[in-house]
């Protein structure tokens, strides 16, 4: 993925986009995050399928808010996520069965606050169709301390509605994520985690007012901020 936007002056932004590089396939553009170089996953492949879930120390630390503690029987119970944005709310139905690693994290950050006040910092409109949010830096490149492996790969799709993390390659998530607005094609490389139950509506709102193409054309800023104020968690 290319380097984000942020409140920084152009100049140190050009500098950030040195650290980037966007790795195009020949029918998608992969989604990454961190500083490292993005590299997709070959179709079909699913790094890490099985692996233990086992949260690793990483850098950035962004608003730290710690080290989740795994609990397998805490990351079974099921819940929704409502992001409160100043567009009208979203809620998705966490895939607690699927995807528990990633769930449980995303659970632990959003009853720390660590979403609160942040922004949606990249919109596609192009051959990719999704919205970028779980930065609290707002610049890309952010992250919450810490990563974790990748799960929920075989097979993986992307339709419309689709909530999955953003990543540098195999198993390096952390706190960024990604809704899609229009069914995408993208390599399983990607972990699904949650599926929008409302507010699809509200993507596509923000969608049809378009990007600034600040990383590429059909790729950028959205034209509509996007603000989190809160991400509320409640049981099924």
């Amino acid at each position: 993925m290319t380097s984000m936007p942020s409140t920084t002056p152009r100049k140190a932004r050009h500098v950030k986009r040195k650290h980037w590089a966007l790795v195009a396939a020949a029918t998608v553009l992969p989604l990454a995050v961190s500083t490292g170089t993005a590299v997709a996953a070959p179709s079909g492949a699913s790094p890490a399928q099985g692996a233990a879930c086992t949260y690793t120390p990483a850098v950035p630390a962004d608003n730290f808010k710690g080290i989740p503690a795994f609990d397998a029987q805490q990351a079974a119970r099921p819940y929704h996520a409502t992001l409160r944005t100043n567009q009208g709310p979203i809620t998705f139905e966490a895939l607690t069965d699927k995807a528990p690693c990633t769930t449980f994290s995303f659970r632990f950050l959003a009853e720390h606050d660590y979403f609160d006040r942040s922004h949606c910092h990249r919109l596609t409109t192009q051959r990719i169709y999704v919205l970028q949010c779980g930065d609290p830096t707002g610049t890309g490149s952010g992250g919450p301390g810490y990563s974790f492996p990748d799960e929920n790969l075989t097979g993986a799709t992307y339709p419309a509605g689709t909530v999955a993390m953003a990543n540098a390659g195999p198993n390096t998530n952390g706190s960024q994520f990604f809704i899609v607005w229009k069914d995408t094609k993208l390599s399983p490389a990607y972990t699904p985690f949650g599926r929008v139950t409302a507010g699809l509506d509200v993507l596509q709102k923000i969608a049809a007012a378009g990007e600034d193409d600040q990383n590429g054309p059909g790729d950028g800023y959205p034209k509509v901020p996007v603000n989190i104020r809160n991400v509320q968690i409640s049981k099924h």
